[in-house]
Parts: structure tokens; sequence; C-alpha cells
């Protein structure tokens, strides 16, 4: 990552980068991408995404619940679950 790139940037090139059936907290992206109290702005950030290559859907709470999406709830569960991960009422299940 350049200087140059804005937060939001950063935070797209941190997303792009989660694997298949993994998942990073809203706090691990923040801090990842330069800024560790910017947790509420990544979840804003990523409710803006549009582009398919930011996996939004792979950043959680860091309570282990699935937290928002764009899409619907529903939406991002079923995409975790496709990805294997086990989600019970409390959330992710590690």
């Amino acid at each position: 990552m350049t200087k140059l790139q804005s937060f939001t940037e950063k935070v797209r090139v941190v997303v792009s980068q989660i694997p298949h059936g993994k998942v990073l907290t809203y706090q691990e992206v923040a801090k990842l991408a330069g800024n560790s109290k910017g947790a509420r702005a990544v979840g804003n950030i990523l409710n803006k995404n549009r582009d398919p290559k930011v996996f939004c859907h792979r950043v959680i709470r860091s309570d282990g619940k699935v937290g928002g999406f764009a899409f619907g709830t529903a939406k991002k569960i079923a995409k975790l679950k496709s990805e294997g991960l086990q989600i019970d009422g409390c959330g992710i299940v590690k």
C-alpha cells in the first residue's frame, strides 16, 4: 500500500484479500488498514461497496455475530455458510 491511498482504499484492499472460508472483524480490518479506532468507519465503507471483488461478507463483529450486510443479513449468512463457516444463534462458530 502506498501512502497516497485513502483509508477507504486501504480497507478495500484488506477486505479483498480475506481468503475463502475465513473472516476478520471490523476492528481487525481497521487495524490492518492503519486506523485502530476505525471499526465503525470500516462498516460504513463496506456498506457502500458494490464491488464483488471486495468480500464484505467476510467481515464480522468482534463478538462473533455476523453484523450487517448491504444485501441483507440472511444473504451474508448464506454466503458464509457456503464457504464452510458454521453459524449458530450466537454467531460464527470457530
